[in-house]
């Protein structure tokens, strides 16, 4: 059975779905059955992947359609998780995301259960797959509470910069209060440090006051700055397909190793 992970923080542009899309990536090229699930409404995870995108991704006026069936007809219950699955690649399939999510929180709020819609509809797959990654939304509303009650571990993508801490404290005790109603086995899996820039002053002790706060639930692995983990998305490609060569893609290869041995 799969082992879920969310990857998760109210903070937007730390590296949530550039870490999702290639830590996924790069557990599918080890052999590993990977599902990513794209639960936030602007659809980053999917349009990095290249699901119903736009045949010319330069041309400006051609407007991406968007998959036909999403997570959204999910958790609607208008169909089961089987029947909007894609296959990306060997190893690697996807659930993606759709614009209507924006709205779930009005209208799913009256659903019985709500909070465990995502986990119900995942539990149908999870023996098909060894690791199943999600794309959280920056926010701590009712998506990214369906993400933690439904998975075993959360990792927290966190930028080497002074405001990185602000919120991380917040999203922990939101962790807490989800374990204690919906998930008791819900752990934190890790502190990822992302968008690192090792050059920088600031940006190394920053990176020591993590490791200080939160010991040894940093990874070992830090994603260093690299203008290839930019440039991918643009492309609808994971950085193994567009730069395999890059310390991007060496990185990520690092943490598949890392979260494949805690997980042994």
């Amino acid at each position: 059975m799969a082992i879920a992970i969310s990857v998760v923080n109210q903070k937007g542009g730390v590296g949530k779905t550039t870490t999702t899309v290639n830590l996924g990536a790069a557990l599918a090229g080890k052999g590993k059955r990977v599902l990513l699930i794209d639960i936030d409404a602007q659809s980053n995870m999917t349009t990095h992947l290249g699901v119903g995108a736009k045949d010319d991704p330069s041309d400006l006026s051609e407007v991406p359609q968007g998959p036909e069936l999403t997570i959204y007809d999910v958790l609607k219950g208008n169909k089961r998780i089987q029947d909007v699955i894609i296959k990306r690649s060997d190893n690697l399939e996807v659930v993606p995301s759709s614009l209507l999510l924006s709205a779930a929180d009005l209208e799913l709020g009256g659903v019985v259960g709500r909070e465990l819609l995502l986990k119900r509809a995942i539990e149908k797959v999870r023996d098909q797959y060894d690791v199943i990654l999600i794309d959280c939304p920056p926010t701590l509303g009712l998506l990214s509470l369906n993400a933690l009650a439904a998975v075993d571990k959360v990792i927290v993508p966190v930028q080497s910069e002074y405001l990185a801490l602000h919120g991380v404290r917040q999203l922990l005790d939101t962790i807490d209060q989800v374990r204690n109603v919906y998930n008791t086995n819900l752990i934190v899996g890790g502190v990822l440090i992302c968008l690192h820039d090792s050059r920088k002053r600031l940006a190394r002790a920053v990176a020591d006051t993590i490791r200080a706060y939160f010991g040894q639930l940093v990874f070992n692995t830090v994603i260093r700055e690299n203008v290839a983990l930019a440039e991918a998305p643009a492309k609808g490609q994971t950085i193994f397909e567009y730069m395999p060569k890059s310390s991007g893609a060496e990185d990520y290869q690092a943490l598949a190793e890392e979260v494949l041995n805690v997980k042994a």
